[in-house]
């Protein structure tokens, strides 16, 4: 049974940082390309980023370029999410996807 799992959300000031982790289970994560999605109240579920198998290529939507860095571990079946320099507008619930499947998010709020 594939099974995601993230943590790390939370309440940050905008300039603030979090640490998303997503830990997986049931499928084969080092052969799987994994992602970050996030949706914000009223709006469409968003690509954030994406990492390959050994995490040598990676992709970040424009709006988070610069500012949020994708990582895994495989050896620990977990992906991360490193988020520096949030804005309010990153407020969000983030999800992470792998295995065809998704995890059951974890919010993210950022004050103004």
């Amino acid at each position: 049974q594939v099974q995601l799992v993230e943590s790390g959300g939370g309440l940050v000031q905008a300039g603030g940082s979090l640490r998303l982790s997503c830990a997986a289970s049931g499928f084969a994560f080092s052969s799987s390309g994994m992602s970050w999605y996030r949706q914000a109240p009223g709006k469409e579920r968003e690509l954030v980023a994406v990492i390959n198998t050994f995490g040598h290529s990676t992709y970040y939507a424009d709006s988070v370029k610069g500012r949020f860095t994708i990582s895994r571990d495989n050896a620990k079946n977990t992906m991360y999410l490193q988020m520096n320099s949030l804005k309010p507008e990153d407020t969000a619930v983030y999800y992470c996807s792998g295995g065809n499947s998704w995890g059951q998010g974890t919010q993210v709020t950022v004050s103004s």
